[in-house]
């Protein structure tokens, strides 16, 4: 191999090199690799000569510095929090988890508990009575009283926190007090950091944990840097333990968190790399202390913090909720009044039962007097995840007893005759009077082959036919105890229903009917039935003559904390993967880099908030983690090329502490690829923290340390630099700082800042002046997410009848209108000068029975207290000039008009303008037609997975009896 060329001695001088060394000894060190005892010796001396940065002693005027910053940051963040007045984007969601922990309602989400708590805490510390349901957004929060800017401030106050911990943070790192200066200014004014901590959303606790725990790391880092007689020290223990508490709390606000804990782990596993290799100083027996202390400390306090706040979420949510469906009975049986009551062990003929699937979450064998559209137009079969009477079916034999009362006389058969292992049944469908039936025709939704329909067909007295029947298969290996593998017992049996006419298995999976099926799960009858989707259990299990002392009955085990625990967490993995649905402002992990596309998270009143970040700060984080991707890419290069670069301090130091740095970045960015489900800009956030670090270490290199740029010596340069790079981000800033706040904003300032494609909010919902929004202040009533102010006017084409003031329908128990106000009527712009007549759009209520009858006031009143009100949505436009008028569909909103959105509720019932219906249900009777409005879908969250509803002949979610 031919020699490698020396480095010259001036190019030394310029990177730093503090060596005197000939050209000729360079020459000669770079032949011949140094013996490994020099190596260590110089290895030692490296690290003695590392500076002490702890946090804890810097000088007076830095605290001074970072205090200042962080008074900034609390002005920044917290300008306008109040604002907006309604519910934003996923406040729909974490607001809601807010009011279940208040009330104690079981709820799944795919998000560990820590933040949401604390945001439920703040709430409930504010006076917060769980009673406002966040269910829209645009829902006002001042008419309910909801204390939203309390709950705000929790996130909002984290988000301040980080500004000083990227200055610690880069202090101990050894950053230049104008650097730390630059990094905590980048923190306060990054737009997108600026709009998740204003509003109720877990990305900035999310950021501050993650901050907490780099600070703490760094810290560490330098203790550990100081030398082995730094080892163990009460410092050392300090910054190590307290690294894992912020690990764990970072894990417990999101996943996401996990990427944390690679970053540490990584860089743990090659301290104690270069450990093991330091004979010298460290024996086996201090190698493994360094080891159980990391694994205490990293490992231990982790998992105990995060295993606490779930055990802290099991005692907050006690009582059944919307969540409990995604759980195992076992689970539920843990709830308030979702206890099972103890069945009777054995299954007979003539037994009333619940038939459960054992895969996709354990919903219930269910059917509904509503038919199929296509196919055999029978009645639906589905899979229905909540307790109902619908789930009920009674097991018949083939043939009915002769004299037999009941059901088919099964009933009554004494001794009762248990089903055995093989043997051919029916079930008939108390409440439809039909029978569980399969035919040769391809299911509604999944028309394969191998796929047939499975509906309930007959009618009372009708004795059914051959495609009624189905065989009992016992699958014995899942099924405990040995009664259990040779007759059906309940809970213990787990088999399958083979229809003995063509040979098929009952079957489902995670497959939704559409809206006529109520987004209910397929239920089918297949060919090639792969086993855990075709496995059920009985869960519910009565029999008249199986009932008091001596007979054996049979109850869930309830599962300890760590039961509910890992099966949460296997809840929470597959509901999280399965959020692959596209989402109207989703985006992909390659544009997030180059802000290409934000998040549209609200609109209203000619104001908008769009998640954005300050693209000069987010470009030059870019450029930075490239710049330095560059170098390590020559340097490796060059060391293999036998070069001694790294033996360049500079040199050494630039590559570890950026190193450090990017790996974060690295490890919160590239995982993201490998991720199918719904992203976001948003999720980009923690990686964003380390791009600023290197950006800012980059700088401090620059301005502060290679000699190679002249300017290492000259403190004041450094400042002139920070100063102008926050001026300029602080004026990029400005120039984007409407879109963060809702602030008002004008069509042309708007456009001359939209500068790339993606950037896909709507210029054209501001104003084209300032004084706009005044005029449009005075002269229109404040309407904010759906409060509407106390109205009177004239309604109807004559102009006679009033309307009735929008309070008096909220006192009688009814729920305020569905906030619209984002909306225009039909083909009406909303933008228009303030000037002319008023249009207005007119929404009120009206109230139905069950059977869809329309109620008036008076009967309304009479069954107050004696009914649950469902709500409906339905919405028709009607346009009404100044004076009450009704003006034609085709009107053309005029120049000078102006859009008055009003929600008046008025008397009597108008059949051209409904509004939110309220189906009237008595109290003892079944619910029916509670089919909910559904909110706008936002990531995040197991509402994604659309839950299945009630069928309007199905009665709702019903408590155990």
């Amino acid at each position: 191999m031919a020699p490698t060329p020396p480095r010259p001695a001036s190019r030394n001088k310029m990177l730093g090199e503090k060596s005197t060394d000939s050209v000729e000894r360079e020459r000669n060190r770079s032949l011949s690799p140094r013996p490994k005892k020099n190596k260590q010796a110089v290895a030692h001396k490296h690290v003695s000569t590392v500076k002490d940065n702890d946090i804890f002693l810097l000088p007076a005027r830095d605290y001074e510095i970072m205090f200042a910053l962080t008074a900034l940051a609390a002005a920044v963040r917290l300008f306008r929090i109040w604002q907006p007045t309604s519910v934003v984007f996923d406040e729909v969601h974490f607001g809601g988890f807010a009011t279940k922990y208040i009330k104690g309602k079981f709820f799944m989400d795919v998000h560990p508990p820590l933040a949401k708590m604390l945001i439920a805490l703040v709430g409930w510390l504010a006076g917060f009575n769980g009673n406002f349901d966040f269910k829209e957004i645009g829902k006002d929060y001042l008419e309910p009283g909801v204390p939203y800017v309390a709950m705000r401030m929790l996130p909002a106050i984290m988000g301040i926190l980080v500004v000083p911990m990227m200055f610690l943070t880069l202090k101990a790192a050894g950053c230049s007090t104008a650097t730390a200066t630059l990094g905590a200014g980048f923190i306060t004014f990054e737009n997108g950091l600026l709009t998740q901590a204003r509003l109720i959303l877990l990305d900035s606790p999310l950021v501050c944990f993650t901050a907490a725990t780099a600070m703490a790391w760094t810290s560490f880092l330098n203790v550990h840097e100081q030398g082995h007689s730094q080892a163990f020290s009460p410092t050392w223990w300090f910054w190590l333990a307290t690294t894992g508490l912020f690990l764990g709390a970072t894990v417990s606000v999101k996943w996401v968190g996990l990427f944390t804990i690679a970053w540490v782990g990584i860089l743990t596993v090659m301290q104690l790399w270069f450990l093991l290799g330091d004979t010298k100083n460290v024996s086996a027996r201090l190698w493994f202390k360094h080891f159980f202390a990391r694994v205490l400390c990293l490992i231990v306090i982790p998992v105990a913090f995060y295993m606490a706040m779930f055990a802290i979420h099991f005692i907050c949510l006690v009582n059944p909720g919307d969540g409990d469906g995604f759980m195992s009975s076992e689970f539920q049986s843990t709830l308030n009044n979702k206890g099972m009551r103890d069945a009777p062990a054995d299954v007979a003929y003539g037994a009333r039962v619940s038939i459960r699937h054992w895969n996709t979450q354990g919903g219930y064998l269910h059917s509904h007097a509503h038919m199929y559209p296509t196919g055999s137009k029978q009645q639906q079969v589905t899979l229905y995840p909540h307790k109902d009477n619908n789930n009920i079916w009674v097991f018949e034999n083939q043939t009915n007893p002769e004299n037999g009362v009941g059901i088919g006389g099964f009933d009554e058969v004494s001794p009762p005759i248990f089903i055995q292992d093989g043997a051919r049944i029916r079930l008939y469908h108390v409440a439809t009077d039909r029978r569980l039936h399969s035919h040769d025709l391809r299911p509604p939704i999944t028309e394969a082959d191998w796929q047939n329909e499975v509906s309930a067909y007959g009618h009372k007295g009708f004795t059914g036919d051959a495609n009624d029947v189905f065989r009992v298969e016992i699958i014995k290996h899942m099924s405990d105890g040995p009664i259990a593998k040779e007759r059906l017992r309940a809970i213990q049996t787990k088999f399958k229903l083979v229809h003995t006419m063509t040979g098929c298995v009952l079957f489902s999976h995670k497959v939704k009917l559409p809206d006529w099926g109520f987004e209910q799960q397929e239920v089918t009858c297949a060919k090639s039935a792969t086993l855990p989707n075709s496995v059920w259990y009985i869960e519910q299990n009565e029999h008249p003559q199986l009932q008091g002392e001596g007979i054996e009955k049979i109850n869930y085990r309830k599962p300890g904390f760590f039961g509910k625990f890992w099966e949460l967490q296997k809840v929470m993995w597959r509901t999280n993967a399965g959020l692959v649905e596209s989402h109207t402002w989703d985006s992909r992990p390659e544009i997030w880099p180059f802000l290409t596309r934000g998040i549209n998270f609200w609109g209203k009143e000619h104001r908008q908030i769009y998640l954005l970040g300050n693209p000069l700060i987010w470009w030059s984080s870019t450029v930075a983690i490239a710049i330095y991707a560059i170098f390590k890419g020559i340097a490796l290069l060059r060391w293999q090329r036998g070069y001694r670069d790294y033996d360049i301090e500079n040199f050494r130091r630039f590559d570890y502490e950026l190193g450090v740095a990017v790996l974060g970045w690295a490890l919160h960015y590239f995982p993201f690829y490998l991720m199918k489900r719904q992203l976001f800009l948003h999720h980009y956030f923690p990686a964003l923290f380390f791009a600023i670090a290197t950006l800012c270490q980059l700088f401090d290199f620059v301005t502060n340390r290679i000699r190679l740029f002249g300017l290492s010596g000259r403190p004041a340069f450094g400042w002139i630099a920070t100063l102008v790079f926050l001026v300029l981000s602080i004026v990029v800033f400005g120039l984007f700082q409407p879109i963060a706040y809702g602030n008002p904003w004008t069509k042309s300032q708007c456009k001359q800042v939209k500068l790339l494609k993606g950037w896909d909010w709507d210029c054209n919902t501001f104003y084209d002046t300032y004084d706009q929004y005044s005029s449009a202040a005075s002269s229109t009533p404040p309407i904010s997410g759906g409060a509407s102010p106390t109205s009177s006017g004239k309604k109807g084409n004559n102009g006679k009848k009033e309307m009735k003031d929008i309070n008096a329908i909220k006192a009688k128990g009814a729920p305020p209108p569905k906030d619209d106000t984002t909306a225009a009527p039909k083909n009406a712009p909303v933008h228009q000068p303030v000037a002319g007549k008023i249009v207005k759009r007119e929404e009120h209520i009206e109230y139905r029975d069950q059977d869809g009858n329309l109620l008036n006031e008076e009967q309304v009143k009479a069954l107050e207290g004696q009914v649950e009100f469902k709500t409906r949505y339905e919405t028709k436009t009607r346009l009404l000039d100044q004076a009450g008028n009704e003006l034609p569909e085709d009107y053309k909103i005029e120049d000078g008009d102006i859009l008055e959105i009003i929600e008046p509720a008025p008397q009597g019932v108008n059949e051209e303008t409904k509004k939110g219906e309220k189906v009237i249900v008595p109290k003892d009777e079944p619910v029916k037609a509670a089919v909910e409005p559904q909110s706008m879908k936002q990531e995040d969250s197991p509402d994604v997975l659309k839950e299945a509803k009630p069928a309007s002949e199905a009665q709702s979610e019903t408590e155990e009896q």
